[in-house]
């Protein structure tokens, strides 16, 4: 039987959308198989030569010039250095990606064991030292801050409610502050995060 079957799908405006989206489904991906990670390389190699080429030196004389820079040019050696060094600007912006997401989801419920599961099978322990603070024990009036795309949030609990709340800064400088209506802090932490994903462009840019 098709596991996914099984998943709840419910839509945005439905009243249990969030309960459900905040419960955790098991498993939570499939293994990648060769074509998956073949079309990755492709995916990838794309966004790299996209950098090499606004990089490299050799690169930047053509354009000077006014010449195509044709793929015969990626044999040069200086263009392969720079596309090392485009490479190693990829690995960086994986790394930041990766601490966002371990990030959402250790606030979200997940534990390190699932976290170090996800990062290729590492144990908890590294999983812990790698994001160490993805993962946090709160009390119930602790504030949990969050950063995603650039921006920040604050998640709060009020407890003359026994709800949650959240106060976030987008990248693009939006604010933006919610009552006290979320019944988890999962709940306020998924909310906050939408309303970071919506606000990562430029100030005073609105988002589709």
């Amino acid at each position: 039987m098709d596991e996914s079957r099984a998943i709840p799908t419910p839509a945005e405006h439905d009243e249990d959308f969030w309960t459900v989206v905040m419960t955790q489904v098991d498993p939570a991906w499939t293994e990648p198989g060769y074509d998956d990670t073949v079309l990755m390389d492709e995916k990838v190699l794309e966004a790299v030569r996209v950098l090499a080429e606004r990089i490299s030196t050799r690169a930047l004389a053509y354009r000077t010039a006014g010449k195509p820079f044709g793929a015969a040019l990626a044999a040069a050696p200086d263009v392969q250095l720079a596309t090392l060094r485009a490479l190693y600007e990829a690995k960086q912006s994986v790394d930041r990606l990766a601490e966002s997401a371990a990030t959402v989801a250790g606030r979200g419920g997940a534990s390190y064991s699932q976290l170090g599961a996800a990062w290729g099978g590492i144990k908890r322990q590294s999983a812990r030292l790698k994001w160490p603070h993805a993962v946090v024990k709160r009390s119930a009036g602790e504030s949990v801050p969050l950063h995603y795309a650039g921006g920040s949030a604050v998640i709060h609990h009020d407890p003359g409610v026994d709800a949650w709340w959240f106060t976030a800064t987008g990248a693009d400088r939006q604010e933006e502050e919610s009552e006290a209506v979320h019944s988890t802090s999962a709940e306020a932490i998924a909310r906050a995060t939408e309303f970071l994903l919506t606000h990562t462009g430029p100030a005073g840019r609105e988002s589709a």
